[in-house]
């Protein structure tokens, strides 16, 4: 029977989990501003983030938080929205996911970072439990940088849980 105290199974690159989605944003995904609504971003985000941390450890997942979600800037009706999330950092059970996203102006190919967060995925055993995930191995600067930061990220968000 897998449980949380199961060892953890063999690292995984990062790049192993790293997930792409792109969609074009019509006018009902708009508000009277025609802008994407943010609600309709942060399902995005939280729909990336499941497919990225499933990736990693090939097992289902829940979302446990959300964090660290800024939005940046608008996209506008007819501009694509461009999405990617990995992996950065895992403890026993749980997941850190990076997602980024941009919008796209597809008529002058002009691209701009508009949102991002960090979201924490828990991966779950065939009794809905729990379940430990495998490591993860940074290799570029940028995940190297995301791993050696998601350690700090992850006590803010301990503690943040016990303040509440």
């Amino acid at each position: 029977m897998r449980g949380a105290t199961q060892m953890m199974t063999e690292a995984r690159p990062i790049q192993q989990s790293r997930t792409f989605l792109t969609d074009l944003v019509l006018p009902p995904d708009t508000n009277h501003h025609h802008t994407i609504f943010g609600g309709k971003v942060m399902a995005y985000v939280d729909k990336i983030a499941c497919i990225a941390a499933m990736r990693h450890c090939r097992k289902p997942v829940v979302t446990a938080s959300s964090d660290s979600f800024d939005f940046l800037a608008p996209i506008k009706t007819g501009e694509a929205i461009n999405l990617e999330a990995y992996v950065t950092w895992t403890h026993k059970t749980s997941m850190e996911v990076f997602v980024r996203v941009e919008s796209e102006n597809l008529l002058t190919g002009e691209k701009r970072m508009t949102a991002r967060a960090y979201l924490t995925m828990i991966a779950l055993d065939d009794q809905g439990k729990p379940t430990s995930v495998p490591g993860v191995i940074p290799d570029t600067e940028e995940e190297r940088i995301q791993y050696e930061k998601a350690k700090e990220r992850h006590v803010l968000r301990r503690k943040r849980k016990v303040e509440m």
